[in-house]
């Protein structure tokens, strides 16, 4: 049984009727599936079905281990949003891309499709200043009208420098990072590990912290 109704489908057909480039939605899942493994890969297929620039990739958690640490996969299920000839921007989603999240996933393939910014240039200094890795973990719930903005940003981000890591984690699916970096509200977007910040900031403030963790 589909996902999406015709209305959704439809809409979602006319929002990737303008992609330039190839897309790639690489997923790992594994024999066993996990929690929301089938609905997340139903999800992307169906999104697939709706564009000729974007394809489907299923790989097996276990037995391409090689594969998922080259890309930082370390939890499933997991979509890395791949450019033109497997291009890694660094786009990651951690858990099902379902409720609001959905978006996040449609703007994330139109981003790496077109190639088109939305960062001021003051991001786009401090980006190109950037010594080390930065890593973004934005933690969501499917409910959450806010946290589609956050994620946007971190990926806009992480498109911009091949520096930046920008995931998406479903906070219901991965209890134990939840705990471990106490999201007590959603979103909040953990930076390399030690920062942080609570809601859906506008990008001076993400910024602004983003500035702070790496000084």
């Amino acid at each position: 049984m589909p996902l999406m109704d015709d209305k959704t489908r439809e809409d979602v057909r006319n929002l990737l009727s303008d992609l330039t480039g190839p897309v790639k939605l690489l997923m790992f899942t594994q024999e066993f599936e996990c929690q929301y493994c089938r609905e997340t890969h139903q999800i992307i297929e169906e999104v697939a079905e709706l564009s000729d620039k974007v394809t489907v990739e299923i790989r097996d958690f276990v037995e391409d281990e090689a594969l998922a640490k080259e890309l930082n996969i370390d939890k499933i299920p997991a979509i890395a949003v791949l450019g033109e000839n497997d291009t890694d921007y660094g786009i990651r989603f951690f858990g099902i891309p379902s409720g609001y999240e959905f978006m996040s996933l449609l703007e994330a393939i139109k981003l790496v499709s077109k190639g088109e910014l939305q960062l001021t240039d003051e991001t786009k200094a401090f980006l190109d200043s950037l010594e080390g890795p930065l890593h973004l973990q934005v933690f969501v719930t499917p409910t959450c009208p806010y946290c589609p903005r956050a994620v946007m940003l971190a990926h806009q981000l992480a498109y911009a420098s091949d520096k930046v890591r920008g995931d998406m984690i479903e906070a219901n699916e991965y209890p134990h990072l939840a705990m471990r970096y106490q999201v007590m509200g959603v979103p909040r977007t953990v930076i390399n590990e030690e920062a942080f910040v609570e809601g859906a900031v506008p990008e001076h403030m993400l910024l602004h912290k983003l500035q702070e963790a790496v000084a």
